[in-house]
């Protein structure tokens, strides 16, 4: 039998567990989906067995490896031979760490010219938990280093800085709306939502108490209802591919708004922001995330609150 490929061999020992980076300042929240956790160095939180939902993890790192290291050139090393891309996550022996990166492929990922699609290519991630050991996971859940989603930003067109979030959202999706296609914007005022979509070509209806933004109203592909966001109902609004809420409420109130929808089967798409009041309604979140087919995280872009996210075709 021949001896076996080096360059093929695994690097690095299992370790039997999954790391959790939070999202900036979500911490606790995250601490509370996950717990418990194994360690915790900085934002990163490692945990004992497979992945769990975490909506409030900016990434999550899949089966991380322990690799022993007697120098920096042998860290380097063992980091290529597992892959190219790597994203430092540094927890500690900052300098150490930082002379590992600077003997790895530079990665530098320019920001995205929406609706240009996420990157393609395997992004890992890793620290340095003390001076001779690695952990590093080829697999993690963002294809952005730590998660954070970068766009090369319009400054002109939209009326505020929301319609970020959106960029993020149907990035991270996969699909986005299109010509053809019908979206409604619940508490669209001043109109960041309503002008992504517009400018994605599709029919918008925006629904506010409040108006939009004379340069948004004034797109030929957008008409505007003067109303409350929970005033309508789906009959009235007729069959829709998209439901975009990014209006201010409490999680309660959205449940209930998109479980009419969902019970009329009228609308096949949403992308909706949970926003939370004060303390975070764990409770609330967890009826969301049950929902079958749909999925709940926590944009780069989002503040306290978590983006909820079902496609049509995903309920299975």
């Amino acid at each position: 039998m021949s001896p076996p490929d080096p360059t093929t061999a695994p690097v690095g020992e299992a370790t039997g567990l999954t790391g959790y980076l939070a999202a900036e300042g979500f911490l606790d929240e995250l601490l509370h989906e996950v717990d418990p956790a194994t360690e915790i160095r900085g934002r990163l939180v490692l945990v004992e067995g497979p992945p769990k939902p975490a909506a409030w993890a900016a990434n999550v790192w899949h089966d991380p490896v322990r690799i022993p290291i007697a120098s920096i050139g042998e860290g380097a090393k063992a980091l290529r031979a597992i892959q190219r891309n790597w994203a430092l996550y540094s927890t500690g022996h900052y300098r150490r760490a930082r002379l590992i990166e600077s003997k790895l492929p530079v990665v530098r990922p320019k920001p995205l010219l929406f609706p240009q699609p996420a990157p393609a290519a395997p992004l890992g991630s890793w620290t340095l938990l003390d001076e001779t050991t690695i952990l590093a996971a080829a697999r993690c859940s963002s294809p952005f280093p730590h998660g954070e989603a970068r766009f090369v930003e319009d400054r002109s067109g939209p009326p505020n800085r929301a319609y970020l979030k959106l960029w993020e959202a149907l990035t991270l999706a996969g699909r986005m709306p299109g010509p053809g296609e019908r979206c409604l914007d619940l508490g669209a005022s001043p109109g960041g939502w309503s002008w992504v979509l517009a400018k994605l070509g599709a029919a918008v209806v925006s629904v506010d108490k409040a108006p939009l933004d004379p340069a948004v109203a004034a797109l030929p592909n957008v008409s505007f209802v003067r109303a409350s966001a929970f005033a309508l109902t789906p009959a009235e609004i007729g069959r829709i591919d998209w439901l975009c809420s990014d209006v201010i409420c409490y999680p309660d109130r959205l449940y209930r708004l998109i479980e009419t929808w969902l019970g009329s089967g009228l609308c096949g798409n949403f992308v909706c922001t949970i926003k939370f009041q004060g303390a975070t309604d764990h409770a609330a979140q967890a009826r969301f995330a049950a929902i079958p087919g749909s999925r709940l995280l926590h944009l780069h872009h989002n503040k306290h609150e978590l983006t909820w996210i079902r496609l049509a075709g995903s309920q299975e």
